[in-house]
């Protein structure tokens, strides 16, 4: 099997309630997105069309924000927005605040970033990002006719890694993990337990070509082969009894 991945300028500054869809077409043509594409877009460009950024003039920082800020030589607003997309911290050492997000994620700062964006604001997760990439898969379908998948990717660190690798946080019309459960391997033994977390693969593979200062903040993936799917990306959230991490 052999795959393409195609990255897509964007030359506008993304601002809210722009048309993502017009954004994608106008940058390549409609020939160009065909059945079977699979859209990788990154967080940040649906963040700021849905309008998930603050202006960090108007937070007002709470003790705890200012607690931390000082402990960890932060910005008391920045760690204040952070506390707002967390349901729960679970480890702040070495000026690294992990927490679980509000959407089930563990992360740094909750995803609150300030790269890439004005002076003065940082962008948040967006707050139901399999809604967001199925929002904008069914657009595309609306106005050219092309069944497309869409893939909203983000940048995580590992416990176990050093680095930061783009991952899915967001899934529409794709299965999220490959699982391999049942099939032989080349020594005709059963496989119990191997699962891909494709989504995530693919993330990463797109990233190659994206990159954080290319002006390329998505990409198409084409002929690759995969299953349609209603899935969820939270399917790839490991539930906490098996999270050996937290």
């Amino acid at each position: 099997m052999s795959i393409k991945i195609i990255p897509i300028k964007i030359s506008k500054n993304v601002e809210k309630n722009d048309s993502l869809t017009d954004l994608i077409l106008n940058s390549t043509s409609n020939s160009e997105l065909h059945d079977g594409d699979i859209l990788i877009v990154a967080q940040k460009i649906i963040s700021k069309q849905e309008g998930y950024q603050v202006n960090l003039e108007k937070v007002i920082p709470s003790v705890l924000a200012t607690g931390i800020a000082a402990e960890y030589d932060k910005d008391p607003k920045v760690i204040e927005v952070i506390l707002s997309q967390t349901s729960r911290i679970v480890r702040m050492e070495n000026g690294i605040i992990i927490v679980e997000t509000i959407h089930g994620f563990v992360c740094a700062n909750a995803g609150v970033d300030e790269s890439n964006v004005k002076n003065g604001f940082v962008t948040l997760l967006p707050r139901d990002p399999d809604t967001s990439a199925n929002n904008l898969s069914q657009e595309i379908k609306e106005k050219i006719g092309k069944e497309v998948a869409v893939i909203i990717a983000d940048t995580f660190g590992r416990p176990f890694r050093m680095g930061q690798t783009n991952i899915a946080i967001g899934i529409a019309k794709i299965s999220s993990i490959l699982d391999y459960e049942g099939t032989k391997d080349t020594y005709g033994r059963t496989m119990k337990v191997t699962a891909i977390a494709i989504a995530d693969e693919l993330c990463s593979a797109a990233e190659l070509v994206m990159g954080k200062n290319l002006d390329s903040p998505i990409a198409i993936i084409r002929d690759y082969k995969f299953n349609q799917s209603d899935s969820s990306v939270k399917e790839l959230v490991r539930p906490k009894p098996e999270d050996l991490f937290r």
